[in-house]
């Protein structure tokens, strides 16, 4: 399969624009062969709101048997809002988050208290009226997909595995695995960083690290689609990390195949230090940055999913984790 790098791209840019034929020599899954080739046809509306919706998603997972982090509380109705204060109030650390949220957005991550005061992840400080007002802004649809009405969800905190303390600034780093028609095809691991205020989002500023799925670890790392081989703020070498208990994580995430019957999505997972992997959510609509991250384009690993015999198809789990480990190894893709 073929490699490619930020900076080979550039070479084959002409007055601005990259060619689409250098683009498709590199193995390059582009936007609208994602939408028509992929998820339109292999992913069936009607099971969307399955992952669209991280209530319907959590709920799916625990019918699943899939580990999701604690649901707290959620509060489904306008009325409701007047309990979020007496929920949290016991609380030391928590998560807030739309139910219907896309791209990361309207996740308040709150780390600790002082006082009458909520500390968030990031070190600042918020009051009860910060929290009621983000509550509302939820509620009212600001963050969800479409502007509709919205849930609140209350979450607790996940207590991150401590290997990635020096990999990620003021946040929780998650890691994205795509699969396909039931196999792990790439994965990579979000860093927040200080540029993107404590967030795992690639268009913020956080570091892709990619993953490789033979070992659980790291083969190539961008911040805003640049190589870079050290976190910005820890100065760690990215060069060391390796995932934990990567079989598992790979295997919960081709359990979501069954769980959402859906062909072709992104599953996000944590690592918690007690629990281990951890489900977030599911995406219907994986982003495409994955393939930076691993210096490495998807359109091939998917051809060579499809042309699988009918056979392949009808695998459990551990065959097609086993079938991706083998196939998608790293060295295999140089």
């Amino acid at each position: 399969m073929l490699q490619f790098s930020f900076k080979h791209i550039i070479n084959k840019v002409r007055g601005g624009i990259v060619s689409p034929l250098a683009l498709n020599r590199m193995g390059i899954l582009g936007m609208n062969a994602r939408n028509i080739n992929y998820i339109a046809r292999y992913n069936d509306r009607e099971k969307f709101p399955i992952v669209d919706d991280k209530l319907n998603t959590k709920r799916a997972a625990k019918r699943a048997g899939i580990p999701v982090p604690e649901l707290i509380a959620a509060f489904e109705t306008p009325a409701s809002r007047k309990r979020v204060m007496e929920v949290i109030d016991p609380l030391w650390k928590f998560v807030i988050k739309p139910a219907r949220g896309s791209g990361g957005k309207g996740i308040l991550v709150i780390a600790g208290r002082e006082g009458e005061k909520y500390k968030k992840i990031s070190g600042s400080q918020i009051e009860a009226l910060d929290i009621l007002r983000h509550v509302n802004n939820i509620h009212s649809g600001l963050y969800s997909l479409g502007g509709k009405p919205d849930r609140v969800m209350v979450e607790a905190l996940v207590d991150f595995d401590p290997i990635f303390q020096d990999y990620s600034f003021e946040g929780v780093p998650d890691i994205r695995v795509i699969v396909f028609r039931g196999y792990p095809v790439m994965a990579m691991l979000r860093c927040s960083t200080h540029s993107s205020d404590g967030k795992a989002n690639l268009h913020q500023g956080a570091v892709g690290v990619g993953i490789d799925l033979a070992t659980g670890k790291s083969c190539h790392a961008v911040q805003r689609g640049l190589r870079i081989q050290h976190h910005p703020d820890t100065k760690m070498s990215f060069g060391e990390l390796k995932v934990p208990g990567w079989y598992d994580l790979v295997r919960l995430a081709a359990s979501c195949y069954e769980m959402t019957g859906l062909g072709y999505l992104g599953c996000d997972i944590v690592l918690d230090r007690e629990r281990g992997p951890l489900l977030l959510e599911a995406n219907a609509r994986p982003g495409l940055a994955i393939q930076v991250a691993n210096g490495v384009g998807l359109r091939q690993r998917l051809r060579f999913i499809e042309g699988l015999d009918e056979e392949m198809h009808e695998k459990k789990v551990d065959e097609r984790v086993a079938f991706s480990m083998r196939e998608f190894a790293a060295e295999k893709t140089l």
